[in-house]
């Protein structure tokens, strides 16, 4: 039978989706359609050339073994990339769907513009002015430059970012940022705001809290000055919207930030909008608010991992001019890992603890001092137990992983053996390949990109790694 380009394509997402993240195969692959094949040429359409950008930095490497794999050696692979729309267009009108009754049907034509000279009252500044002006609610203190990206953030962020350079004018309207506690969010979004006002001065960007709009709305209701509420809102140019969880259970309310919504949208401008989760897991909204949270692009903040932990707290040292010796950001990193805020927090009570008692900082008073941010610490995986795990799980002598021998089965363990250490020990690059045979960091660096690269691509290594990794949590 005559391979179709879909045929291939769909062949290709079947391995791509064993080897990444759920979340990711549908943020990233879901949207790509097979155009055509010509001889061993696989020609696909993305939808924009921040997502082309995207593919090319994280998933080349697994597109063409894919593709490869497909086509033969000879297989090559090429985009078509759909140009993005100027910020002066409708997005997604055309295609909206009526819920039968009218009423959102009619939310789906060009709203009437709203003149910026006429008198709207202002639930943030004093109402009446002439001039429509708005103060953004934002916190200088929070930008892209301070705001730490690791693989725990680096799509949201991305996302962010191209949103700060062209508002309304990106496939990610709405975007929304999603997870727990302490993670980012406020900052990342209000990073966008700021970003937006320094290289767009004329936008009129507005972040509010979820809690702030219902009270406003709850004012407006018994002011009775509900269309100057509206007006006020589908006047900005960027809103950004934090913790729209909260409007679970508030019926009234969700019915006017669904009307705000649909005119801000349907008039180019853009919505950042933050929750607690993902669209699909949050309970208590209606239905017709959730499908437009789901319109543009839905990127999660994870627990950042060990160094992109130390990075946070070196920049944050960095910005208040404290020099702390390595070995003390390294233990509390290591030690703080719910998240962010609270690894701050810690940071900023040893700190006073320092002062106040007139001591030097070091690691004694970091342990004494941090008893109280450490909750149900397990005992310490060392170096040594690692290894001994590794080595019993392979069948391979210890002190051959120490060796300088290229035996297949003992690089792997070997590298297997730093990828852990690296993960689940608070030990630097430096001793991990001293303690390995007398190797240097950049051993250890090319062992753990050759692991994560094989998790990637290769099952039966992944559920190897995966494996160990329980026998460690039993530990």
């Amino acid at each position: 039978m005559e391979k179709t380009s879909s045929h291939v394509w769909n062949s290709c997402l079947q391995i791509i989706k064993d080897n990444i993240p759920a979340q990711s195969f549908k943020t990233w692959f879901e949207p790509i359609k097979a155009l055509r094949l010509e001889g061993n040429v696989l020609t696909i359409q993305v939808p924009s050339l921040f997502f082309y950008e995207w593919l090319e930095e994280h998933y080349v490497g697994l597109l063409r073994k894919t593709v490869k794999k497909q086509l033969g050696e000879d297989g090559r692979l090429e985009y078509n990339i759909v140009v993005e729309k100027s910020s002066t267009s409708i997005p997604y009108t055309t295609n909206m769907p009526s819920n039968g009754n009218g009423a959102e049907g009619k939310n789906q034509s060009m709203p009437m513009p709203i003149s910026l000279n006429k008198d709207i009252k202002n639930p943030f500044v004093i109402p009446g002015l002439k001039k429509l002006q708005v103060d953004p609610q934002l916190n200088q203190n929070y930008t892209f430059e301070n705001f730490i990206e690791g693989d725990c953030n680096r799509l949201a962020r991305s996302a962010g970012y191209a949103v700060a350079g062209k508002p309304g004018g990106t496939s990610f309207n709405p975007l929304m940022i999603y997870g727990g506690v302490g993670l980012g969010k406020t900052h990342l979004v209000q990073a966008i705001g700021n970003e937006i006002k320094r290289t767009l001065t004329d936008k009129l960007v507005l972040y509010v809290s979820c809690e702030k709009f219902t009270q406003q709305f709850v004012d407006a209701l018994k002011n009775n000055n509900i269309n100057d509420f509206v007006n006020f809102y589908q006047a900005m140019d960027v809103l950004i919207m934090d913790d729209v969880h909260n409007f679970a259970g508030k019926e009234k309310t969700q019915d006017i930030f669904f009307h705000i919504f649909n005119h801000l949208h349907q008039s180019g401008k853009q919505l950042i909008i933050t929750s607690d989760k993902a669209p699909k897991d949050l309970s208590g909204l209606e239905e017709r608010l959730l499908s437009r949270f789901k319109w543009g692009l839905s990127a999660d903040l994870q627990i950042p991992d060990l160094e992109t932990r130390m990075a946070i707290l070196n920049k944050k040292m960095y910005f208040d001019g404290i020099e702390l010796p390595s070995e003390v950001i390294e233990y509390v990193a290591h030690n703080i890992d719910n998240n962010v805020r609270e690894l701050e927090g810690a940071m900023v009570s040893l700190l006073a603890q320092s002062t106040l008692n007139k001591k030097e900082i070091d690691l004694n008073l970091a342990k004494s001092m941090l008893k109280n941010f450490i909750k149900n610490s397990s005992k310490e995986i060392s170096m040594e137990y690692i290894q001994k795990l590794v080595c019993e799980y392979f069948e391979v002598p210890i002190e051959m992983v120490k060796s300088k021998t290229r035996k297949r089965e003992i690089v792997q363990a070997r590298q297997i053996s730093m990828y852990l250490a690296k993960l689940h020990t608070k030990t630097s690059l430096k001793s991990i390949g001293a303690f390995f045979g007398g190797r240097d960091h950049s051993t250890v660096i090319y062992a753990c990109q050759t692991v994560d690269d094989l998790i990637d691509t290769d099952k039966k290594f992944k559920g190897y790694v995966a494996d160990i990794q329980k026998k460690l949590k039993m530990s």
